[in-house]
Order: C-alpha cells, then sequence, then structure tokens
C-alpha cells in the first residue's frame, strides 16, 4: 500500500533534498511551506514534490491544516519535519503494517535517534521519546501549539523502527534562533493556559502520550527544573557518557529551560505592571 508523506518547511534549502530523498519510495509527497525565502521550494518542486504554501502561525495549526486541507492520494500519510529522514528498515515497516492494518486503527507511534557530531545521542536526548507520525487520513489530529500532542479517534500501536534526526544540520546558531522562538512559545502557552496537573496514574499509564503529558507537567512543578534537567540527562541518563556531543546538548537542553523559565517571570511580571 503507498503511504503519503507531509514535510513542514521553512527555509529547509540545507535538509530538504536529504529528507525527500528518503521518502523517495513514496508516490505521494507533499511539502507544506511556509513562504520560505531559500530555495527551498524549487529543490523541493526538483525532487517531484508537491508543494503547498500556508503562514504560520504554530505548529499544531500548520499540521492540521495539512491533515484535513491537503488531499492525500493514499489512506495514511506519515509526517516529517525537514531534518528527519526515513531508514529503509522504518520505510518496510511503515509500508507493510498500514497494509494489513485493522480498520480501528488509525494512528502509529515512533520514535526518533537524535544525531550530534555524528553521532547517535541516545542517553543525552532522554530517548526514547514517541511521536505519532503515522496517521490514518481524516481521523488524527493535533493539539497544543507548541511540542504539539498527536490524538485520534481510533486505536493507536507503535512502530519499531526510527527516524533518524538532525536537529544541527543547519548550525547551532539555526538551533539556537529556534529554541529561543519555542521557548517564547512555550512561555506564553504556560502562562495563558490552565494551570497542569499530574497524577501517578497517569505516570504509570500504558498510553505512552498520556504518560509523556504527565511527566511533563511533572517536570514544569520541580524547583530549579533547568538544573534538574541537566543532572538528568548529564548523569542520571548517561550523557557523560557520550562525551562532548552529551555534555553539550544537555547543556543546550538546560538552557532551553533556563529561558521558559525567564520567559514566564517576564510575562507574569509585565501583565502586573513591574519592571522586568
Amino acid at each position: 500500500m503507498p503511504i503519503s508523506v507531509l514535510i513542514l518547511t521553512f527555509d529547509e534549502e540545507k535538509n530538504i533534498a536529504d529528507c525527500l530523498r528518503s521518502v523517495d519510495w513514496s508516490d505521494d509527497v507533499v511539502v507544506l511551506d511556509s513562504y520560505s525565502t531559500d530555495a527551498t521550494m524549487d529543490i523541493a518542486l526538483g525532487h517531484g514534490a508537491r508543494v503547498e504554501r500556508r503562514r504560520f502561525d504554530d505548529y499544531a495549526s500548520q499540521r492540521n491544516f495539512g491533515l484535513r486541507e491537503i488531499v492525500f492520494r493514499n489512506p495514511w500519510v506519515l509526517m516529517l519535519d525537514a531534518d528527519e529522514r526515513v531508514p529503509a528498515d522504518l520505510r518496510d515497516e511503515i509500508i507493510e503494517t498500514c497494509a494489513h492494518a485493522p480498520a480501528s486503527i488509525c494512528m502509529y507511534r515512533l520514535r526518533r535517534r537524535d544525531h550530534l557530531y555524528g553521532h547517535w545521542i541516545r542517553r543525552s536526548s532522554g530517548y526514547p521519546t514517541w511521536f505519532g507520525r503515522v496517521a490514518r487520513v481524516g481521523r488524527v489530529w493535533l493539539e497544543r501549539p507548541i511540542n504539539e500532542e498527536f490524538k485520534t479517534d481510533g486505536q493507536t500501536k507503535a512502530l519499531t523502527g526510527h527516524l533518524d534526526h538532525y536537529p544541527f544540520n543547519k548550525g547551532f546558531h539555526e538551533w539556537i534562533l529556534k529554541h529561543d522562538r519555542y521557548s517564547t512559545m512555550e512561555a506564553q502557552l504556560l502562562v495563558t493556559s490552565t494551570a497542569r496537573s499530574w497524577h501517578w496514574r497517569s505516570l504509570m499509564s500504558s498510553d505512552r502520550t498520556r504518560r509523556r503529558s504527565a511527566l511533563k507537567s511533572l517536570v514544569y512543578a520541580l524547583p530549579a527544573r533547568p538544573l534538574a534537567m541537566f543532572v538528568a540527562l548529564y548523569f542520571f541518563r548517561g550523557g557523560i557518557l557520550e562525551r562532548r556531543a552529551g555534555l553539550t546538548f544537555s547543556l543546550l537542553r538546560a538552557w532551553y529551560e533556563f529561558m521558559i523559565d525567564c520567559k514566564v517571570r517576564e510575562l507574569k511580571r509585565r501583565a502586573q505592571g513591574l519592571p522586568v
């Protein structure tokens, strides 16, 4: 059974060709572009992809637009970012699994392997994190504007294969700029949304998405969260064994959490009319 592919892009000329080559087995690849200013669209068209355009507002809305408004040729769609690659074993598993999926199953989750300095940083990246990236068309949607949560009205299963993720392909400068934007969106969400809650029952749930949401709520309630994040990734998860890559990524993750805290404090003080 052929599988459609949906790739989100904005100024991804350094990534998009390799991403497209990793899904050249699909007969329906759609690039949803946020009005790139570089050669992203030309490269995508040159690789035979269909290109749709939409002004970016948030990540959930962008993916939901793709899932709801784009007409796909196939009943299943694989959702990707431009810095992700689909290795052969995952390709084969997706094709085989979707071809024999019962009607009750509407989404498959999978994991990513994050790479830095040419190595999979399994320990410091906090692996495994599960993402609902293979969706039955019309049965899956996303919630939460940043670090989205994938939802479905059907059943969900997990795949054994991995996406390969190269978050630093565009350089540390771009990674920091992107996570500066992410931290702003996370801070705004934390300030404006209802206070997060978590329960031990959710932490022990068999549903990976529910467990992840509860764990994230617990983490945001911790004092000195950025420091706790560094200690957890570098020492308890074993990032120290990944040498420079592990130290680098653990520090960057702690910096990201620290930026969220700074921006939450800033937003609250501004709302009270206090100086930052």
